[in-house]
C-alpha cells in the first residue's frame, strides 16, 4: 500500500465510541498536503490508526446537510 500523509486540521466532534476506545469522528483533514476536507471515520485513541471512512468537500457537506 502506498504511503500517505494526513493532518487533522480541525477536530469537529465525536459521534460515538466503541468498547475498544475507537471513536467515530467528524474532522477536517488534509490528505497528502491537499486542501482540508470533511472526514468521517473511526480513529484509534491516539489517531495513529484509522478505519475506512468518507471525505466530503465543503459543497458536498453542505448538500448532505440539506438532505438530512
Amino acid at each position: 500500500m502506498a504511503d500517505f500523509k494526513y493532518e487533522i486540521v480541525e477536530e469537529i466532534g465525536v459521534l460515538s465510541e466503541n468498547g475498544r476506545g475507537w471513536t467515530k469522528e467528524l474532522n477536517k483533514v488534509s490528505w497528502n498536503g491537499g486542501a482540508p476536507k470533511y472526514d468521517l471515520r473511526d480513529w484509534a485513541p491516539d489517531h495513529e490508526k484509522m478505519g475506512k471512512g468518507i471525505t466530503l468537500t465543503e459543497e458536498e457537506a453542505q448538500k448532505l446537510k440539506e438532505l438530512l
